[in-house]
């Protein structure tokens, strides 16, 4: 099976949901079963996943070969090798702010040379044991990968350097803290936005990155795709459950 990491960077065009507020695996195995999905993401920085949670998340995803990654807060390199123990094919770092920040993280979730991630090979990734620590090594620096959010000023400033860290191989756009963090709250289609956007895309061009985003509206979706993003989330669980009871109440409209 190609993985999400080979997908990525042959630059295929890659159809995500997230999953945070109402997790389940059942909300996993529905989506996965839906055959619209390329994989997932699990939002570990505002969820509050627990390892079992994400491996329970991530067990369910790769049923329907869909793998996924954890966002999760840059503070704490235990947590980014659990992330990758638990079966999670990579991480998203939240609230970047610099290159140095960058190439830390990059740090914690490589093993040598290009990192010191701690080295355990009794969970997933590491088949339970059963590879040998070279195998084990060099596999997890081949197949897991690394993505860092463009959404502080810090990180807009410096997103040319932040690019061009080795062992970055994605950025992924957080349009609301982006917005906030240029003083346009909400207003994801403001000049100082598109001006980010355009920036995020042009760093990845000339680094031979690929990058994502979460899009609220189509309209936003195609603007992403038209400037070489490659990587959309639209759906998460609670806009599912937030479409579904307005299309319920729609259809019952007349006894509701």
């Amino acid at each position: 099976m190609t993985n999400f990491k080979q997908r990525l960077h042959a630059g295929d065009r890659l159809n995500l949901f997230a999953v945070g507020r109402m997790f389940h695996p059942n909300i996993v195995h529905y989506l996965g079963m839906s055959g619209e999905f390329d994989g997932f993401w699990i939002d570990g920085e505002h969820g509050g996943f627990t390892t079992s949670e994400i491996e329970s998340a991530v067990t369910a995803g790769l049923v329907y070969g869909l793998e996924s990654f954890v966002r999760i807060a840059p503070t704490d390199y235990a947590v980014v090798t659990r992330c990758y123990e638990s079966g999670a094919a990579g991480i998203m770092a939240a609230q970047v702010t610099s290159p140095a920040q960058t190439e830390e993280i990059v740090s914690w979730a490589k093993f040598y040379p290009g990192g010191r991630r701690g080295l355990n090979p009794l969970g997933h990734d590491g088949r339970f044991g059963t590879l040998s620590l070279p195998e084990f090594t060099t596999a997890a620096n081949d197949d897991h990968f690394v993505c860092i959010q463009i959404e502080t000023l810090g990180a807009v400033e410096e997103v040319d350097a932040i690019a061009a860290v080795e062992g970055v191989d994605m950025l992924f756009v957080g349009p609301s803290d982006l917005s906030q963090a240029l003083g346009v709250v909400g207003d994801f289609t403001h000049p100082r936005c598109i001006e980010a956007l355009d920036a995020v895309a042009e760093a990845c061009r000339a680094h031979g990155k690929r990058w994502a985003a979460v899009t609220p509206t189509p309209e936003y979706a195609e603007m992403l795709i038209e400037k070489g993003c490659t990587v959309v989330s639209a759906v998460n669980d609670v806009k599912l459950v937030t479409a579904g009871l307005q299309t319920m109440r729609d259809k019952f409209d007349s006894v509701w």
